[in-house]
């Protein structure tokens, strides 16, 4: 699962004309939707790269890509001047009067000098959550499932925010290291305010399609072991991506439908339940209920609406329906 910031911009600052969904550029005089934040971000990142910060500069300049037109000259500028304070941060050396400094005080300067880098430590400890919610994600299933089933199923939850991850990071977006909640899920969180509902709905579609080749996986690996714990990963996984896919709240299936039109909407919700009637799954049942739902009562239509997204969407639910079909019926999404 990916969680995401919505554009709350309705009104262009400078015209006052009303924008579409995920606007970026007002469509009648041509201004920037998010100049305000633009410009903010670019004074903070301006102002670390005056203190040598060249790393948290760097994370400032690419929050302002997803405010900008995608190939626009701006952008394109900001990837550049992003490289090149990477290349600028390798190189940053130790400053020589650290070392001076820490001398004069003794046998304190090395705790000094420890207590002058603890804001570096600290965040480095923070770089650890992925890490350490991963351990305790793994060790809730271990505790629930076994040691190779918990192991299986966590990097199966982890190969499915991965696809977000990348997904997120491949469009020169930033995003963070998946955080997992035991017993929960894990969510992939990142910025996508001013990014095209058709981006955002690929996003989301990218965990779950990372989650059928995961399956995929564990299946080729059944068929030539016959182990049943490896049938039993595949289904599993298969059976909680297409849960994932129900188009409602803070699923991906939700995010994606924001970029459906209402027939659009129509067809995935009649897909849905042709998959339900032919592969015998209950659980596309509630995917049907979830796209009727987007249908019949959500009031948000999109300016544009994808049509890629559509079959994108129904791609992936199609594969992970005829996975579950393939498999005997062991683990979560047991017939």
């Amino acid at each position: 699962m990916s969680t995401i910031t919505p554009d709350l911009i309705r009104n262009c600052r400078r015209c006052s004309n009303d924008l579409a969904p995920g606007a970026l550029v007002c469509e009648k005089c041509h201004a920037l939707v998010h100049s305000e934040q633009l410009d903010q971000l670019a004074a903070e990142a301006k102002a670390l790269e005056a203190k040598g910060d060249f790393r948290q500069a760097r994370e400032r300049w690419l929050m302002g890509v997803p405010l900008l037109p995608p190939n626009s000259r701006q952008a394109d500028w900001i990837q550049s001047h992003a490289r090149s304070l990477d290349v600028k941060a390798d190189q940053v050396q130790p400053q020589p009067s650290e070392n001076k400094w820490a001398q004069k005080l003794g046998p304190v300067g090395p705790v000094a000098v420890l207590l002058a880098k603890g804001k570096f430590l600290l965040g480095a400890v923070f770089k650890l959550k992925f890490l350490l919610s991963f351990v305790a994600f793994f060790g809730f299933y271990w505790a629930a499932f076994g040691a190779k089933f918990g192991i299986g199923f966590a990097v199966l939850i982890l190969v499915h925010e991965m696809g977000h991850y990348i997904d997120i990071k491949r469009r020169g977006l930033p995003a963070d290291m998946p955080v997992f909640l035991p017993g929960l899920g894990a969510y992939v969180r990142w910025q996508a305010l001013g990014v095209p509902l058709e981006t955002q709905a690929a996003i989301s579609l990218a965990g779950p399609l990372a989650g059928f080749l995961g399956s995929v996986v564990c299946a080729l690996i059944w068929y030539q072991t016959k182990d049943p714990l490896w049938a039993a990963l595949a289904r599993s996984s298969a059976w909680l991506n297409v849960l994932n896919l129900i188009p409602v709240w803070m699923l991906d299936g939700g995010h994606a439908a924001l970029a459906l039109s209402k027939m659009e909407r129509v067809i995935l919700l009649t897909a849905s339940l042709a998959l339900w009637l032919l592969l015998g799954e209950n659980l596309f049942f509630l995917v049907a209920l979830g796209a009727g739902y987007q249908v019949f009562l959500a009031g948000d239509l999109p300016a544009r609406p994808s049509r890629v997204t559509m079959v994108y969407f129904i791609a992936v639910l199609t594969a992970l329906g005829v996975m579950m079909r393939m498999l005997p019926g062991q683990g979560f999404g047991t017939r």
